[in-house]
């Protein structure tokens, strides 16, 4: 069962990062801005098949080198979970050397070709589009915070029912394997670490409310729509994460109390569907804002892009993928390769709530 479900999560995966080329915004490619005009260059379109063809066979072979040695080597239960749970590292390395390979391509492409030279760079923006925003209210990030009090008042209700020693971490099998004698301290740090991840979702949630909303010079009515549906399923799939996560760790909770009335199989089925789910609500955020590319009536717009283009922002994203840009008031901006949003690391309140709630959890693992 945990090996179906490991081979499921990478397959998810490896399809995610061989489609992640043809459903970001077209006038990005490798990370790299292309005019809209150049959008269907033959060259960049081998560039993307070739990408996702050598994406797809090497994650093939990784998947069948792990088969083959999970069925030959005898491996123990714990070595074979352990090793199959670095598949989906294996293969986000592997897609990402392609796309830094094929970054420098497309950056060397377009510096031959001089595609920006003489041409008038613009940025648009909407001062009404804010009021079509469907993004979750802050008030619906409560839920999962209410279910983690529900779980503090429910742990120190049974603080005596515990056992002396809790757990603090859990190997590949998902049993506990490093305890620590139960306090009050210990036994409630699971929900508040619990508490302090469900506080940086409605963060990350409200920041991204709050970033600015870039559209196509091109193509303005659809680089909004594709912009509105990007926000609105973020702001989901962060609410559902933050819901499964909650549940995840009311699961461990329970296990540290009942822990002889939870099987094996379930113990580890658990986590491993967490991690699948997550990734089925990613594939799900691709496709809704894939479906609609920001620059997708290319026909309609090539002759009036001609002299008039987007601004050429590449001086601001270091390697295709780090977003610096001190000029821009917005924390969270969509990431160049990948689906949802990264962070803009010129802005120091991105740090506050991304390093701030990990140094909170750190401190509460260490005491």
């Amino acid at each position: 069962m945990e090996v179906t479900l490991i081979f499921v999560t990478a397959g998810f995966l490896a399809v995610l990062q061989m489609a992640i080329p043809f459903i970001v915004k077209r006038t990005v490619v490798f990370g790299v801005t292309v005019p809209v005009d150049e959008v269907r260059n033959e060259q960049l379109r081998q560039y993307k098949k070739l990408y996702a063809a050598l994406t797809f066979c090497i994650s093939i072979v990784a998947l069948a080198l792990y088969f083959i040695w999970s069925t030959n080597a005898d491996p123990t239960d714990n070595q074979l979970i352990f090793t199959g749970l670095f598949m989906p590292f294996v293969i986000l390395f592997i897609s990402m050397a392609l796309y830094f390979y094929f970054h420098i391509k497309v950056t060397t492409l377009k510096r031959e070709k001089k595609w920006f030279k003489d041409r008038k760079q613009v940025r648009v923006s909407e001062l009404n589009v804010r009021t079509k925003d469907e993004m979750l209210p802050w008030i619906a990030y409560v839920v999962p915070m209410v279910i983690t009090i529900g779980l503090v008042v429910f742990t120190l209700l049974n603080y005596n029912s515990f056992p002396d020693q809790i757990p603090t971490h859990w190997g590949p099998d998902g049993k506990p394997d490093s305890f620590t004698d139960k306090t009050y301290l210990s036994a409630l740090t699971l929900p508040v670490v619990l508490l302090v991840m469900n506080a940086m979702f409605l963060g990350i949630n409200e920041l991204t409310r709050n970033s600015g909303i870039k559209l196509s010079a091109g193509n303005v009515k659809a680089s909004r729509i594709r912009q509105l549906r990007l926000r609105k399923y973020t702001s989901w799939l962060l609410f559902f994460i933050s819901i499964l996560i909650s549940m995840l760790f009311t699961f461990l909770q329970f296990t540290t109390l009942y822990e002889n009335s939870v099987s094996d199989l379930l113990i580890i089925t658990v986590p491993l569907a967490f991690s699948a789910f997550v990734l089925i609500g990613t594939v799900i955020l691709a496709v809704k804002v894939g479906k609609k590319d920001s620059d997708l009536d290319v026909e309609i717009i090539i002759e009036e892009s001609q002299e008039v283009i987007n601004a050429d922002d590449d001086q601001y994203w270091k390697g295709g993928l780090i977003y610096f840009n001190p000029d821009d008031p917005s924390i969270f901006v969509e990431k160049r390769f990948g689906v949802g949003w990264t962070l803009n690391f010129a802005r120091p309140m991105g740090y506050i709530i991304l390093i701030g709630p990990l140094l909170i959890i750190l401190i509460l693992t260490l005491l």
